[in-house]
């Protein structure tokens, strides 16, 4: 093929005239004709035009049909009045859409200006979009209202641009959505009337483009806003200024657009009322958008929900009073053996002291250690209860731990109960605080005993499960791994109403007196904070199984109760420092003279405050053992991040007989930080410390 002729200025110039000429008019020129006019200025320029020049030619005429066609048919179809009008307003030409909407022939508009169909009231408008748009000025949202054909007028809205003498044109017709819109506020203005009869009823609304908050009598009463100044509109900063701060980011976030895309909204937040009282307020109502999306504006109902709250708030308060009332009898009941074992105990090594006889000595005093065991371990049921049980989790070996204790339990149930253990033999491991563990199988034993009154059997299984999607939505679990723990008997059962209330706090189906109620409760407050869960199989006469879900632990190694403690405590290998901070004179005496007697150099301190300032000296320490909860404005906590501040390398080591989960966090330590809880034995703690500092 021959090569491409060189540009031709003159022929381009020539065919956008050509064009330019066609487009304003309104006339399109037909593809033969402007190709007929490229050929005769080629042909003018030159006498022979060759084959590329033909080429280019034909695909010249089909490029201009193509998009002739696409012009031509978005001109038809469009919805949208469009129109090319030149710079007095005279309409060169219209698209199909100005018949359909307002029904007159095209022939009657084009040639014409638009006066004759602007109404009376919106031609002085008209008069001056014509000044604004000969200045060169786009207009956008322009309204006016066009007569039609049958007499009535239909609402427009305009985006013009000018373009040197031509206007091009595209309208909107919106009467219909305007007249929804008028209706809406009639329709509001009816409820405003209806509902300012209703006292704490109110409606409102939030116009997003103007931030600006409309409200009635019954809102504004609500709010403590003055009424005029409501129904005139209060700025969004002014409206939020009275509301409760930590209500205030919900209430941002609605206002500022954080909506899903239905728009529906309901919000209860409370108001500080410059009455001094709160008020409760639940808002409830609808978001508008525009055809972008956008939301326009916000209305809805507001309702003074402070009556219902206070009433609530009551309920709470009284049966909250009668879940203590429920729980004392059993806990001064529980209590009270452990302390008659504690003190009758200590009275008999003080008799046979002075007796001399000290043969008897050891007796005495493992009745008072196990009593006081179990006060502890009752005073832990109340911690888990409450969620709020410092965990220590470790990898646990459950067969390891159910074997330990066997001889315990059976004991316990006594001979009338017949206890079968059924363990898997490749168990997985999980990651629990194995002092828990312990007293929540010793638990669930002691109610499938108590349900078999006359004589039963009792079987301790475990089992490896894989929870699947479907079994862990029923579990209310993560799908995975599980080990699973079981207790089950063929006692009197449970009723469905008897399961629904089981963890429920305080609930007991023993008499008055016979127990407090909190076994189950911290049960299931123990292994939900271990991520697992406790489920309930039970049918009336014919037993229960309680089963706990345990995840699995893919680590090694395994930790275990020990219940033989040794005699023999850990020394002292080179007269190491511990730095012992606890408030109570009882406790830091025992703990000194354990270090002491170990052969450990031991500072003590009674608060927060004099303990950093041992931290700030140059003295050496090993350790740090402090209690979380300590008097003089600086907790536990503050003074070990104080002194790892000081000394990035230091040991700590919390004790603590109740721990904030915001202080020591809910079972997660730092690296090197520690924690035990009182009560604990001596030989524990001097096991303890010889571990954090050896390791």
């Amino acid at each position: 093929m021959p090569d491409r002729a060189p540009p031709d200025p003159e022929l381009d110039r020539a065919l956008s005239t050509l064009l330019d000429a066609q487009v304003a008019s309104g006339r399109y020129a037909t593809t033969t004709h402007v190709v007929q006019a490229c050929l005769q200025l080629l042909g003018a320029r030159a006498p022979a035009v060759d084959e590329g020049l033909r080429v280019l030619a034909a695909s010249l005429e089909q490029q201009i049909e193509e998009r002739t066609r696409e012009r031509d048919r978005v001109w038809e179809v469009s919805h949208d009045l469009l129109g090319v009008a030149d710079g007095l307003g005279t309409w060169l030409s219209v698209n199909p859409s100005w018949e359909r909407v307002l029904g007159w022939p095209i022939e009657q508009i084009q040639g014409r200006g638009s006066r004759w169909l602007v109404h009376p009231v919106d031609r002085d408008s008209d008069n001056e979009y014509l000044e604004r748009l000969s200045s060169g000025e786009t207009l956008q949202g322009v309204e006016t209202r066009f007569l039609t054909a049958q007499g009535g007028y239909r609402l427009l809205s305009w985006t013009i641009v000018p373009d040197g003498d031509r206007r091009f044109c595209v309208a909107r017709d919106i009467t219909e959505e305007r007249a929804r819109e008028l209706a809406l506020h009639d329709s509001m203005d009816f409820a405003r009337l209806a509902l300012s009869a209703v006292r704490g009823v109110g409606v409102w609304t939030f116009e997003v483009e103007e931030d600006c908050f409309y409200c009635d009598v019954g809102i504004a009463d609500v709010y403590g806003i003055d009424p005029v100044r409501g129904a005139a509109g209060i700025k969004r900063t002014d409206f939020l200024a009275n509301v409760h701060p930590d209500d205030l980011a919900p209430l941002r976030s609605t206002m500022s657009g954080g909506l899903v895309n239905s728009g529906d909204l309901e919000l209860e937040y409370r108001i500080q009322h410059p009455d001094g009282s709160t008020r409760w307020v639940l808002s409830r109502g609808h978001t508008y958008f525009n055809a972008d999306g956008q939301p326009l504006r916000r209305t809805g109902v507001g309702v003074d929900m402070t009556r219902q709250r206070q009433l609530e708030q009551q309920l709470r308060q009284s049966q909250k009073m009668e879940a203590v009332g429920q729980l004392t009898g059993g806990l001064a009941h529980d209590f009270n053996n452990l302390l008659a074992g504690i003190s009758g105990s200590l009275e008999m090594l003080k008799l046979r002291v002075a007796q001399g006889r000290t043969a008897e000595l050891e007796r005495y005093l493992d009745a008072a250690y196990g009593a006081a065991r179990r006060a502890a371990a009752l005073t832990h049921r109340l911690l888990a209860f409450s969620r709020r049980q410092p965990l220590d989790p470790s990898p646990t070996e459950v067969n390891r731990l159910i074997g330990g204790m066997e001889e315990l339990i059976r004991r316990t149930v006594g001979p009338g109960i017949a206890v079968q253990v059924n363990a898997q033999a490749d168990l997985w491991i999980t990651q629990v605080d194995a002092n828990q563990l312990e007293n929540a199988l010793l638990n669930l034993c002691i109610n499938a005993r108590d349900a078999m009154a006359n004589g039963g059997t009792m079987v301790i299984a475990t089992t490896n499960q894989d929870v699947d999607a479907r079994a862990a939505a029923r579990l209310e679990l993560p799908p995975g791994q599980y080990l699973v723990l079981s207790v089950a008997d063929n006692g009197m059962g449970m009723s469905a109403d008897v399961i629904a209330h089981a963890f429920d706090p305080f609930f007991t189906t023993k008499p008055l007196g016979a127990g407090t109620g909190l076994g189950l409760s911290m049960i299931y407050g123990f292994v939900r904070q271990s991520g697992g869960q406790v489920h309930i199989y039970s049918e009336v006469g014919e037993g229960t199984t309680l089963s706990l879900y345990l995840p699995r632990h893919h680590g090694l190694g395994a930790a275990t109760v020990e219940s033989n403690r040794p005699l023999a405590l850990p020394r002292s290998a080179a007269g190491e420092t511990v730095l012992l901070i606890d408030d109570e004179p009882t406790v830091r005496m025992l703990i000194v003279e354990v270090l002491q007697d170990l052969g450990y150099q031991a500072l003590e301190a009674v608060d927060g405050a004099s303990g950093l300032e041992i931290l700030q000296s140059a003295t050496s320490i090993d350790l740090l053992i402090t209690d979380v909860g300590l008097p003089g404005g600086i907790n536990g906590r503050q003074v070990a991040d104080a002194g790892r501040a000081l000394r990035p390398d230091l040991k700590i080591l919390f004790i603590t007989g109740y721990a904030e989960n915001a202080v020591v966090g809910d079972g997660d330590l730092d690296p090197g930080m520690h924690l035990l809880t009182k009560p604990f034995a001596m030989d524990e703690l001097a096991n303890r410390i010889k571990q954090l500092i050896v390791g």
